[in-house]
């Protein structure tokens, strides 16, 4: 599969991988101190804290197909750093973002975050660094950053 878009700025290298499994960040105590810009209009406490430390509610509940560990998945997502700036969405020519699940391709938030939703849902996904980029920077994108996604299923096969 070529990689590119937004992908290229989620995929992880091995060396990040190396990097994540030693970032020591308290994933629930990052997230609930950080102050969150206003525009993104976030309550942690309407969202679900799951056992990784990730954030996740559901916006939209979709009626499709489920996303389940090995399906590929076609997502339309923005995200953005918890000062309110936008490092990502999709954009022509690549307005959409295909991934299998389970392969390791993506930041492990992100891939965790899809996790159970269902075709035509959007969910917002907040990622603690450890399940980011952890403490390498990547583009716009700062070390330790906390990654806010709105992502939206377009399909799952």
């Amino acid at each position: 599969m070529k990689i590119s878009g937004f992908s290229r700025r989620l995929v992880l290298g091995s060396g990040l991988v190396a990097a994540l499994a030693g970032c020591g960040d308290d994933p629930l105590q990052v997230i609930d101190e950080v102050t969150f810009a206003s525009s993104l209009n976030i309550d942690l406490s309407a969202m679900q804290l799951l056992a990784s430390g990730l954030y996740v509610v559901d916006v939209v509940v979709g009626t499709g197909e489920e996303v389940v560990l090995g399906t590929t998945v076609v997502v339309t997502y923005t995200g953005w750093l918890t000062d309110g700036t936008q490092f990502d969405s999709g954009t022509l020519p690549f307005p959409t973002f295909p991934f299998l699940t389970g392969d390791n391709r993506v930041v492990l938030g992100f891939a965790e975050g899809v996790l159970g939703m269902l075709a035509g849902g959007t969910r917002r996904i907040i990622i603690p660094p450890h399940l980011g980029y952890g403490s390498q920077a990547r583009g716009s994108i700062p070390a330790g950053s906390i990654l806010v996604f709105d992502t939206t299923v377009d399909s799952v096969s």
